[in-house]
């Protein structure tokens, strides 16, 4: 480490992620970036999601705060505004006790890098006169959907069959993400996204999970829009990705539950045979619906892997095997070794970004599955512009059935379509390589991002 940094005071970075895997893990994933530049890192979360985390790594200081709901987090409210409203009043009382606590103790906090699901914190950094930097963990051409509700450019109920944004494709009804077909329903949780935007020009920096070359237009509009945007993507575990520059960072710092081993499963498995499927760690697949996965898998024939969280296996067929010569069932595992693993041939997937951008930078070929959120607008990008998988299509009662899982699989295993698909992840792939590595577009704006936190003493290599 340069000595300059020994000699003074260490910059210390608070990271205040929303209270969900999907969301810690991309912006512990940038602080590890931090941490190399000799950043101090402290992980902020609430009291009651601390409690379901598996492991903390010990070089990353970690602190609590309140969401006036100890005992059940969200599960604990009425609502999600409810939820909301409780962690913008607690959370900002405790969160300064927080900070103030850290100074006390010679831990001065000089920037926080928050979610804006949390919009609030950026007030707290402001009255501290702390710099603020808001970290998207969606794609921003979900994010300028929200946008531009919040801008009342695009009205809810959506009354329109088709959508036309700004440097974004259109639209139809259907690709939006999915809060947005139960509005009328349940409209808390379009407000708590589009209450992203409500102060985010007061962030010093907006930071996202992506990379340039992955969406010029939508990048290039969000910097007109927002002069402090950089993309900083894509934030995922380097070991498997950059070819092994990194060996201690192999997984994610921080997990919701309990990886189980399955690479020796995988290592006498044929290159490019495996099916693996998981929906993440939120989506929650109906019985009906995990039967024809199963029977999906079982009868094509191929090798599967198959992530089924420890509070869906009740949803699984009676007699279906969970470890056969062809398939394996796991509670969890580290995806991302799963992915970079050789014998992979494709992805089953929910499509959540941090899986989607995962399995590209990996070049593996999605079938796409989307549940809830962002991720059905994530599919439309993943089958129709990016073209990097394909679409199982569900049917009038909204499952997908196991004979048409089969014709994806085959689709992407054995088809000319599945050579073409498998070569555009592979190019998305270089790509993302390319922009997180020296010189490359994420590269420099992380660089230009450090040396804001170092003024006098940039040390971000050149």
């Amino acid at each position: 480490m340069d000595k300059k940094i020994k000699d003074r005071r260490i910059t210390h970075c608070l990271l205040l992620p929303y209270p969900a895997q999907g969301h810690i893990n991309p912006i512990l994933q940038f602080s590890k970036l931090l941490q190399q530049q000799g950043v101090k890192v402290t992980l902020v979360s609430t009291i009651f999601y601390s409690k379901n985390m598996n492991k903390v790594p010990s070089n990353i200081s970690f602190e609590t705060i309140s969401d006036g709901f100890d005992k059940g987090g969200v599960d604990e409210a009425d609502n999600y505004k409810a939820y909301s409203d409780s962690f913008r009043k607690v959370g900002t009382e405790t969160l300064s006790e927080l900070i103030e606590k850290l100074d006390k103790q010679g831990n001065h906090v000089d920037c926080i890098i928050y979610d804006p699901f949390i919009p609030w914190v950026i007030e707290v950094a402001k009255r501290f006169e702390i710099v603020g930097a808001a970290y998207f963990t969606q794609n921003m051409n979900v994010n300028s959907i929200y946008y531009h509700v919040y801008k009342g450019k695009l009205q809810v109920p959506i009354i329109v069959d088709e959508i036309s944004l700004p440097s974004m494709p259109k639209l139809e009804v259907q690709d939006l993400p999915s809060f947005f077909l139960t509005y009328e329903e349940d409209p808390s949780l379009v407000d708590l996204l589009v209450d992203q935007f409500k102060i985010i020009e007061k962030a010093d920096w907006i930071l996202c999970n992506t990379f340039y070359e992955l969406d010029k237009e939508i990048a290039d509009w969000s910097i007109k829009t927002w002069p402090q945007f950089r993309t900083v993507g894509p934030n995922i575990p380097s070991m498997m990705f950059l070819d092994k520059q990194h060996k201690d960072d192999e997984d994610y710092c921080v997990s919701q539950f309990k990886s189980e081993d399955c690479i020796e499963w995988l290592n006498d498995k044929p290159k490019g045979s495996v099916i693996y499927v998981s929906f993440g760690s939120l989506a929650s697949i109906d019985e009906d619906q995990m039967k024809e996965i199963a029977y999906g898998l079982k009868n094509s024939g191929n090798y599967f892997l198959w992530v089924v969280r420890a509070s869906e296996e009740i949803k699984l067929p009676k007699d279906f095997e969970k470890k056969s010569n062809k398939g394996l069932v796991v509670k969890w595992c580290s995806q991302i070794k799963v992915l970079a693993h050789e014998s992979l041939g494709c992805f089953i997937t929910h499509c959540g970004w941090n899986s989607t951008l995962e399995a590209l930078c990996l070049g593996v070929p999605l079938i796409a599955m989307p549940q809830l959120s962002d991720q059905t607008t994530n599919a439309k990008y993943i089958v129709d512009f990016w073209k990097i998988g394909i679409r199982a299509k569900f049917d009038e009662k909204k499952i997908v059935r196991q004979e048409v899982l089969n014709d994806c699989i085959r689709e992407i295993l054995e088809n000319e379509r599945g050579k073409e698909i498998k070569n555009n992840a592979m190019q998305l792939k270089n790509l993302a390589m390319k922009a997180i590595n020296e010189g490359g577009s994420s590269h420099k704006n992380i660089k230009e991002f450090m040396n804001d936190l170092f003024p006098l003493e940039p040390t971000w290599p050149a």
